[in-house]
């Protein structure tokens, strides 16, 4: 066994290095009051500011699941919003809150998810700044509040007699639409009309943006007769009668001018016919209508003209020269041109309308048929008012 006794006279010199019993005592009780207050405030401070980021996170993360601001309504001063082809509701959105219409995008679109099965049309609105969002969105769910002029422009016009119409429903002058007509390459014709309007203002009801200009109005009119065009196949239908695209326009026209839709196919069967000139000298050569009469003459000389009349040095008088006149004479619609397209099949060389009122329209192959059809028209004018 080792000694362990120290040495006599032996003291230390230092500290003992892990300190008396009673320090070690004291440090496995608990730390010293001093260290454990600074611990303690330093994970107050950690907790609290922890505290405050996730109350800060919270508070906006509540703000922003809360409602979208909006103005209270109802409204301001008007302004002018355009809805265009394709835009989505937050394209329409942001451009209503560009104009000062809805406070927010989210708002707006917010009150469109409540109505799924509507949807804006494109087109003009005319809303109010600081407006609800909800009332912009009603007001422009409705088409009825779309801003537009309607304008209907009926079969068998004249460009003229278009013009006129165009005026009075709409702000511009005739010279404005004038001034466009006298440079109709603007319009988008085709070749075959030679620059030449007439016929090619198709008649239909159009829905003019407050922006439109005389140029447009027309145009769009033009775009429609090629839409028509496209959907009959106008240029492959007209090789099959053996007619050029702007032959069959002239025969529309004439057929639109000459009867009324269910007759139509006949008359052009009739204007074939006599193109054809199958028959026996100019009875059957010429086509002999009253309509291009009223042309030649630029106004509306009635359902019959006078010999006299007839006499007028004009391509378009068909009395006096064969053939197709050179050009429409008024605006077909879709009916007429498809009766051109596709006339009906018979025999006739003439017809006569022998009741103005009704339209009733009968048919004759041979003069002395039609002149008893004449004489029935006779009677029919001497027992009636109507101009004959």
């Amino acid at each position: 066994m080792s000694d362990q006794t120290e040495p006599e006279g032996w003291e230390p010199d230092e500290e003992p290095l892990f300190g008396s019993d009673d320090e070690d005592r004291r440090r496995r009780r608990g730390c010293a009051v001093p260290g454990c207050l600074a611990v303690l405030v330093a994970l107050a401070l950690l907790v609290g500011g922890a505290y405050f980021g996730l109350s800060q996170g919270l508070d906006s993360l509540m703000s922003r699941l809360g409602d979208p601001a909006d103005y209270p309504g109802p409204g301001v001063s008007r302004v002018l919003i355009e809805v265009k082809p394709g835009d989505t509701g937050a394209d329409i959105g942001n451009t209503l809150k560009a104009k000062g219409v809805v406070k927010s995008v989210d708002a707006f679109t917010e009150a469109l998810r409540e109505r799924p099965d509507e949807s804006i049309q494109a087109g003009f609105y005319e809303l109010l700044t600081q407006m609800k969002a909800a009332d912009a969105a009603d007001l422009m769910l409705d088409p009825a509040n779309q801003l537009k002029d309607s304008v209907t422009i009926p079969e068998g016009l004249r460009v003229t007699e278009v013009v006129a119409i165009l005026v009075d429903k709409t702000k511009f002058k005739k010279r404005a639409f004038d001034k466009v007509l006298a440079r109709p390459e603007a319009l988008g014709l085709p070749s075959y009309a030679e620059g030449n309007p007439e016929g090619y203002l198709f008649p239909d009801t159009y829905a003019f943006p407050p922006n439109a200009t005389p140029a447009s109005m027309l145009r769009a009119m033009v775009d429609r007769w090629k839409e028509v065009a496209a959907e009959l196949d106008l240029k492959d239908a007209a090789a099959a009668v053996g007619l050029t695209p702007g032959e069959v326009m002239v025969l529309a026209s004439l057929v639109e001018a000459e009867a009324p839709p269910e007759y139509m196919p006949k008359v052009a069967r009739v204007i074939y016919n006599r193109l054809d000139n199958v028959g026996e000298g100019p009875t059957y050569a010429l086509l002999q209508l009253d309509a291009t009469v009223n042309y030649a003459h630029g106004t509306d000389l009635g359902a019959r003209t006078t010999a006299e009349q007839r006499e007028i040095d004009s391509p378009y008088n068909t009395y006096k020269y064969a053939g197709l006149p050179p050009g429409p004479i008024e605006a077909p619609g879709k009916d007429a041109i498809d009766a051109a397209l596709h006339p009906a099949e018979g025999p006739w060389y003439f017809y006569t309308t022998v009741n103005l009122a009704t339209g009733e329209t009968k048919f004759a192959v041979t003069l002395e048929e039609q002149n008893a059809l004449v004489a029935e028209l006779n009677e029919y004018c001497r027992t009636q008012s109507e101009r004959c």
